[in-house]
């Protein structure tokens, strides 16, 4: 297991970040993505924390704070010391019936953050992070909250997740002015066979020396070798049977599958470890999350760790994943293609 630097902080995180949406599902599409119970979680966190792993993710939003909760029992059950794992957390989604609980607005911040840290029985949130674009609140009244947060020590960095790049760009400007804390972090979708966030994020993030945690890497398991042209939503229990999340372009996906399988079959892999061993081999990925139902799973994706690609093969699946040229992107290449050392998206040295 690697450690990165998150972004331009002096915290390490490993390479792979566990993913607690599996944890305790009891409603809507919640069940399709996981149920597991108390025991269940902690022998995947045991699983996690024994392999190298140092981070967590989670959300308020997931099952509606049960996630936490079971996160939470799971770090007391296991009697890790706090120290030793990195937390993150998000806010943002609906966590009542009343109007003020959702959003970014300062007073759902502070409700949030509390209920937050009950359910995870701890002191401080090393990373907390907005879920989602608020179209109402303004920008500087999420900042001075998130910055209070910070300065009280109920959280050690912010992040964001969701966001368009001119958005954060906004974010960091006015955070420098004011002199508050900054997103260090963007978490945001990104896989070989949805490579968007290349056009804008990376280079915002590369600018910003921002951290990458990558959610959904195998595509809601679309990129887990287990699907194909005709599937029909994959075996019997899939999630993508009830729950066909994040959308995803079949053909592209499919093209990219079948890439992987004669590698993966050359190293004797699972599809899926080719998928995110493609991931780690980019300079601008920190961490990835992983999500598990079981603790076989999750064995197969830490796995992914120790699969190095060559470096034919990572030009390959570039090539059959690489996104159609927009402009302006597709005039600054020819007109500065002899002043870029590297490509954006260039495999680590």
């Amino acid at each position: 297991m690697r450690y990165n630097q998150l972004g331009r902080t002096g915290l390490f995180v490993s390479e792979l970040c566990l993913g607690t949406m599996t944890f305790g599902g009891t409603e809507g599409h919640w069940q399709a993505i996981g149920q597991l119970d108390q025991d269940a979680a902690d022998a995947l966190v045991r699983r996690a924390l024994d392999s190298g792993i140092n981070f967590i993710d989670t959300a308020d939003v997931y099952s509606r704070g049960v996630a936490e909760e079971i996160l939470g029992r799971a770090l007391q059950n296991l009697e890790v010391k706090r120290s030793d794992v990195v937390i993150a957390t998000k806010f943002y989604g609906t966590m009542g019936a009343g109007p003020n609980d959702r959003g970014a607005s300062r007073g759902h911040i502070m409700d949030a953050v509390e209920a937050s840290l009950e359910r995870l029985q701890t002191d401080h949130i090393d990373l907390y992070q907005i879920h989602a674009t608020d179209p109402v609140t303004p920008i500087d009244e999420t900042l001075r909250a998130l910055d209070d947060l910070v300065s009280s020590g109920l959280v050690r960095y912010v992040g964001v997740s969701n966001w368009a790049a001119w958005r954060i760009m906004k974010a960091q400007g006015i955070a420098e002015r004011q002199g508050w804390a900054r997103f260090e972090t963007v978490q945001a979708y990104y896989t070989i066979a949805g490579r968007d966030l290349e056009r804008e994020l990376v280079p915002m993030m590369r600018d910003q020396q921002m951290g990458l945690m990558v959610w959904s890497p195998l595509a809601g398991g679309l990129l887990s070798g287990k699907y194909g042209p005709g599937s029909n939503g994959g075996p019997e229990g899939s999630r993508r049977l009830t729950f066909d999340f994040p959308p995803v372009d079949k053909d592209r996906a499919w093209a990219c599958v079948e890439a992987m399988r004669p590698i993966a079959a050359r190293h004797g892999v699972s599809v899926a470890r080719v998928a995110l061993a493609w991931l780690l081999a980019k300079q601008h990925v920190t961490s990835i999350i992983i999500g598990a139902k079981t603790v076989e799973q999750l064995d197969d994706n830490i796995a992914a760790t120790a699969l190095t690609l060559s470096e034919d093969e990572v030009k390959a699946l570039d090539e059959v994943s690489a996104l159609a040229p927009e402009y302006p992107a597709w005039m600054e290449a020819r007109q500065g293609a002899d002043r870029r050392p590297k490509p954006f998206g260039a495999a680590r040295g």
